[in-house]
């Protein structure tokens, strides 16, 4: 991509009322644009970003059985009813709407009611379980606050994975292994090291559920983190007698500000006895089936990595997510000879599969560097007057945006960092 193909502007200021880092930076880059508070359209550099940052998920529920499916946001108001979730006080976030014929439908919250219904069609022998499908689509929350940016937004990218066991041991080994791809994401994502599986309260389905909060200033949920273990419990089950199970002590807690990016939780029987989804086991017995859902959330994950990276110059990407590889930046002569080589860079590096963002803007040096750097992407490539003419050996200057680190090197070492 060439800048100035590329329809998105860098902003100096951010609008007045956004508060949060993650919107701030975003919408300077070009990367969201606000429509309202809590709802943001994604730009081409920011859907880049959130693609990538899908496809990570995409590729470790793909790894433990995942079966991928679409489904539809509106939502049948008698088949909420059936387990008792249509009412707003029961959720209280509802985005509801009511068709010509008066009839009402919801705007999906989540869809454990809708999956377990499309089972009933495909489930009816063990010999047809464990199943685990999963999807990624918008879901819509009337959240009474939206100051978080992209990480609290009324509208917004969810993965929900739901899956379907004959029994509590086949959960629990499911459960085991959707876990484990967590933190893997994470991992790949480089906000492992500084995100705790944590344990909450299960509610009517299980003694615990299990959140991954990753620790940020930005955070709204407080953790106390066991450092040595690797693993925090939530305000609502810092109790003396959950510590005794995990066998850890309040003394070495300490307290951590964190957002939450994933969650996962045993559902047992509830929504699969409520719709009535059943299977026959060897004797012909009809079992209810235990359930699962396990939700990780690609917008938030996308806010929650500029605020863990993000400097005072601007967002700073991992490599594994962000929108391009290198950021060739062209500071152009009168004579046309740092054109010339920066175009056949960029013809060189592209057609041998590399993602490129190319500044060949007629701006000051100035200009292409805040921009550059408030963009984030990993690694930027100068080519200049005066680089070019210190001869081939050092005729290209490469800046890691991370650690600011900077080298001279070849247009051949150059070709190899990234071919």
């Amino acid at each position: 991509m060439k800048q100035t193909q590329l329809f998105t502007k860098t902003r100096k200021e951010a609008p007045k009322d956004e508060v949060s880092k993650n919107a701030q930076l975003l919408i300077r880059a070009g990367y969201v644009h606000k429509e309202m508070a809590g709802v943001y359209s994604f730009l081409p550099l920011g859907l880049r970003v959130l693609h990538k940052i899908e496809n990570i998920v995409r590729e470790e529920m793909n790894a433990i059985g995942g079966q991928e499916l679409a489904m539809t946001a509106l939502q049948d108001k008698a088949l909420w009813e059936k387990t008792g979730r249509w009412s707003d006080d029961v959720i209280d976030v509802w985005f509801k709407t009511a068709l010509k014929n008066g009839s009402e439908l919801g705007l999906g919250v989540t869809h454990e009611e809708p999956i377990t219904a499309i089972m009933k069609d495909h489930i009816k022998s063990f010999r047809d379980l464990p199943v685990a499908a999963y999807q990624f689509q918008n879901k819509f929350r009337n959240e009474t606050r939206a100051k978080s940016g992209i990480m609290r937004g009324r509208e917004f990218l969810m993965k929900d994975m739901y899956s379907f066991s004959r029994d509590e041991a086949e959960h629990q080994d499911f459960y085991a292994k959707a876990t484990a791809a967590y933190l893997k994401i994470f991992e790949r994502l480089g906000i492992g090291e500084i995100t705790y599986v944590t344990f909450a309260g299960g509610g009517m389905f299980s003694k615990f559920s299990h959140e991954f909060q990753t620790l940020t200033d930005a955070g709204e949920d407080t953790i106390y983190v066991h450092e040595g273990k690797h693993m925090a419990v939530n305000k609502e089950v810092l109790l003396d007698e959950v510590l005794k199970d995990l066998d850890i002590k309040r003394e070495d807690l300490v307290e951590k500000k964190a957002v939450e990016v994933g969650n996962i939780f045993s559902l047992g029987t509830r929504f699969s006895g409520a719709l009535e989804l059943n299977y026959a086991d060897a004797n012909g017995a009809s079992i209810p089936v235990v359930m699962g859902c396990y939700g990780i959330g690609p917008t938030r994950l996308m806010g929650t990595l500029v605020e863990v990276f993000a400097d005072e110059a601007g967002i700073v990407w991992p490599e594994s997510v962000a929108p391009f590889a290198v950021h060739i930046v062209a500071l152009f002569d009168k004579e046309g000879k740092v054109k010339t080589v920066a175009d056949e860079l960029y013809a060189e590096l592209t057609g041998k599969g590399v993602e490129v963002l190319y500044d060949d803007r007629d701006l000051r040096a100035g200009e292409k560097f805040a921009d550059s750097d408030l963009i984030g992407i990993p690694v930027r490539v100068v080519v200049s007057e005066k680089n070019i003419a210190s001869g081939p050996a050092t005729a290209f200057e490469i800046k890691s945006r991370k650690t600011g680190q900077i080298e001279k090197v070849s247009r051949d070492a150059v070709i190899k960092l990234f071919a």
